[in-house]
């Protein structure tokens, strides 16, 4: 089952320093019929105005994912990390038994946008811990990239049964994830015109996907998007135990 999310249905927020898209509920938005996706609980699509920076605030049994689509993202956090990461990279922060963490644009000029996903874990109370890895354009040009999973190695190491992929695709390139048994698929266009298995979409569009073997996408112009694959039954821990 394939079921479009137009942009216009997704909630915007802007605080002036920044704006965001939040797909599921977050923070004061509450959405019952988009309050997570299996394994995966938040995806926003947020943007920074120059130098801004989100204060370090806590979080608990959360795997956050961040990928940067445009600009230059720092981060700062509790363990005493800071690092500034380019648009294509890609990082795991573990906040299982609780950490502090900021977010932040590292340019005075330039404004910076990234993608944030939080996965529920498999194990409750894990060590904080940062993995992050700078991935080019051209890896995901013309391919569904793989740039999370929970093998590690060549991907940066979620701990949760859940993949994360990026793509540029030029007009006319196809490309198709299959799904297993009992798995679901977000995917978002962050830029372009597209086809879902051959339904349009275009900048802003996402997409939940269910019940079926495979997802076809075909870019119609260039395109630039984000697949999430993830286990829809599964058992919650730590903090999300009986929550969901």
């Amino acid at each position: 089952m394939l079921r479009i999310r137009r942009d216009r249905e997704i909630y915007e927020v802007d605080g002036g320093w920044f704006h965001a898209r939040w797909h599921f509920s977050f923070d004061h938005y509450r959405d019952p019929e988009n309050d997570g996706f299996g394994a995966m609980r938040v995806f926003n699509d947020d943007r920074l105005v120059p130098g801004a920076a989100w204060p370090l605030h806590p979080h608990k049994d959360v795997e956050g994912l961040t990928y940067v689509v445009e600009g230059t993202f720092r981060h700062e956090d509790s363990l005493g990390n800071d690092g500034v990461l380019p648009a294509g990279s890609v990082q795991r922060m573990t906040l299982g038994s609780g950490a502090y963490h900021s977010e932040q644009n590292a340019s005075a000029t330039e404004p910076m946008r990234f993608i944030q996903i939080w996965i529920l874990p498999d194990t409750p109370d894990l060590p904080p811990s940062v993995e992050q890895r700078v991935f080019t354009r051209e890896d995901r040009t013309n391919r569904l990239l793989q740039v999370v999973g929970p093998e590690g190695g060549e991907v940066v190491k979620v701990h949760q049964d859940a993949r994360l992929y990026v793509a540029r695709l030029e007009p006319g390139v196809e490309a198709t994830h299959a799904l297993a048994e009992g798995r679901g698929a977000y995917v978002y266009l962050i830029e372009g015109r597209a086809t879902f298995d051959g339904e349009p979409v275009s900048t802003g569009d996402a997409a939940k996907v269910t019940d079926q073997p495979s997802l076809r996408i075909r870019a119609e112009e260039p395109s630039e998007l984000v697949l999430v694959d993830v286990p829809l039954r599964f058992r919650p821990v730590g903090i999300w135990a009986g929550r969901i």
